[in-house]
């Protein structure tokens, strides 16, 4: 039986929500992971992706309130996971810390050992998804900025 497209399509987006949850789940606690919200965990992969990016950038990548990215912004710092620097003028640019790059790499490792169970070593086909979601998320993080779009709660 042949699916139409939007079907298709909504198919992909039902699943990328769920695996990121059944994933987000499996995620390991404990030393080397510092603990986050989701608002911050999204904060901080769009920091990740964009190192060096305005407190405002940050918001239209992310669609949320800028007030949520400044809370997050503040938690994140807290936690030693970012740093604010002071730009030309008034400007403020924000980095991720060391502290947080070893998260990152203690995460990493930590989800390729779960998803290695499940996809076997078809990387093949990892890549290709890789690849289609990346465009995917580059799309939306773009489209954000470009279109200046109303900050939504995520």
């Amino acid at each position: 039986m042949a699916h139409d497209t939007d079907t298709d399509l909504a198919d992909l987006a039902h699943l990328i929500l769920n695996v990121g949850r059944l994933v987000r789940a499996r995620t390991p606690d404990g030393p080397g992971v510092v603990p986050m919200t989701d608002t911050e965990r999204h904060v901080m992969r769009v920091v990740d992706l964009f190192p060096g990016a305005a407190p405002s950038q940050i918001a239209r990548r992310t669609r949320l309130q800028r007030t949520n990215v400044s809370t997050a912004l503040r938690g994140l710092e807290d936690k030693g996971m970012i740093s604010r620097r002071t730009t030309a003028g008034r400007g403020v640019a924000v980095h991720p810390t060391e502290r947080a790059a070893a998260n990152l790499r203690t995460l990493r490792a930590a989800w390729a050992r779960e998803l290695a169970g499940a996809v076997g070593a078809d990387l093949d086909d990892v890549r290709r998804c890789t690849a289609l979601l990346s465009r995917i998320e580059q799309h939306f993080t773009t489209e954000a900025v470009a279109s200046g779009s109303d900050h939504i709660d995520g």
